[in-house]
């Protein structure tokens, strides 16, 4: 092989061996990249923690391993403003109650026939036959000695609707317990009224009035009312207390008080069934939770929940519970827009007990202590 043809082949090698050695160099480098096809790109350094965020990042910036931050709770308003909205709210329903009244005001003479169409306007406002009677009688008497202008008969027709709702009833709620046990509160009512809804509003009411409260979901035979109840505890941060579905009532109930005295809370609200999947009679087995609760604590306050549109079926159904457990007050939800106010009085008659609580809409505190001059002042307003 001639000499300058041996040249050329090792030039060439000495090429290709320094180019090779450039490729495996840009390789090996951090931060080099590969041309070749098929070649993975260089894996790029793990990034460092983040600080924790200063006062100028923006306020959903969370620092790396921070735990995330518990969920805010509600505030729930406090009892003034209830009562402020329940006056607004009845005194701007179509309520069939206080349109009767507007209308006995607004006649110039008040003969027989403007007094029936009264009696006929508070029967249908479920006020009651017995009631209604005793008031229209007590309202021509006064109307007669004290005159028929508006302003006296206004007077006189607010004086005698604050004396038939009853002015001088305990309307407060038994929320404080003794010998270091909580009071107990056991809800009662049959399914669709708002039970469990009540339950869980009552909670907002007591935690606003910085009561500590436990939560037990007894009603074990509807489905999805302690998910429906632990939902309102999350909000406020009340604990919970429930079982499996479909498990003993009562023994839901005795581990709520259990955890109340544990936890020294102030009241227990216990929601019950409102009916039962079983031949068990639903009045027999509410007074079985009542009797387990008391083997550690006495019941306090038995609340039945009443809708105020039932009319006359609430009131069955109020007569049925109270020969079951001891009624001690009652709570008419949905007092609003088309609700007949005077299922107030007839059921206070009825059962001998006051209404304690009214709920007034949709809201989480549409709730309120049954106020009887709010009452009456909203019906008139109406």
């Amino acid at each position: 092989m001639p000499d300058y043809v041996l040249l050329i082949l090792l030039v060439t090698a000495l090429v290709l061996l320094v180019g090779l050695g450039l490729v495996v160099g840009l390789r090996r480098r951090p931060g080099g990249r590969a041309d070749a096809p098929g070649d993975a790109p260089a894996p790029t350094p793990a990034a460092e923690p983040d600080v924790a965020p200063g006062p100028d990042l923006d306020e959903t910036e969370v620092a790396v391993g921070e735990p995330p931050a518990a969920p805010a709770l509600d505030r729930p308003e406090t009892t003034a403003g209830r009562l402020v909205r329940l006056r607004q709210r009845l005194a701007g329903s179509s309520n069939p109650l206080g349109r009767g009244l507007l209308a006995l005001l607004s006649r110039d003479r008040l003969d027989e026939d403007a007094w029936e169409e009264l009696e006929d306007t508070l029967i249908g406002a479920d006020v009651g036959v017995a009631a209604t009677g005793e008031l229209v009688e007590r309202l021509r008497t006064r109307l007669r000695i004290e005159g028929g202008d508006a302003a006296p008969a206004r007077q006189v027709l607010r004086e005698e609707l604050l004396a038939l709702v009853g002015t001088d009833l305990d309307r407060s709620l038994a929320a404080t317990g003794g010998d270091g046990v909580p009071a107990v509160t056991l809800v009662v009512g049959v399914n669709g009224t708002g039970k469990t809804t009540t339950v869980g509003k009552l909670a907002r009411v007591l935690v606003a009035e910085d009561k500590q409260v436990v939560l037990g979901a007894a009603d074990t035979f509807r489905a999805a009312a302690a998910e429906q109840l632990g939902t309102w505890g999350d909000r406020v941060g009340v604990p919970v207390v429930r079982g499996p579905e479909g498990s003993d009532p009562a023994s839901v109930a005795y581990e709520a008080v259990r955890a109340g005295i544990e936890r020294s809370a102030d009241v227990v609200l216990v929601d019950t069934a409102g009916r039962l999947q079983n031949k068990t009679g639903l009045m027999d087995e509410l007074g079985k939770v009542k009797r387990v609760i008391e083997k550690q604590a006495p019941v306090t306050e038995v609340l039945l929940v009443l809708d105020a549109t039932t009319g006359q079926n609430g009131m069955v159904q109020a007569k049925v519970f109270s020969e079951a457990v001891q009624v001690t007050g009652v709570v008419l939800t949905k007092l609003d827009g088309s609700a007949k106010g005077g299922i107030v009085v007839a059921v206070q008659r009825e059962l001998g007990v006051p209404v304690k609580l009214v709920g007034l809409g949709e809201g989480p505190d549409d709730l309120a202590p049954f106020d009887p001059e709010a009452f009456v002042d909203a019906l008139l307003e109406g």
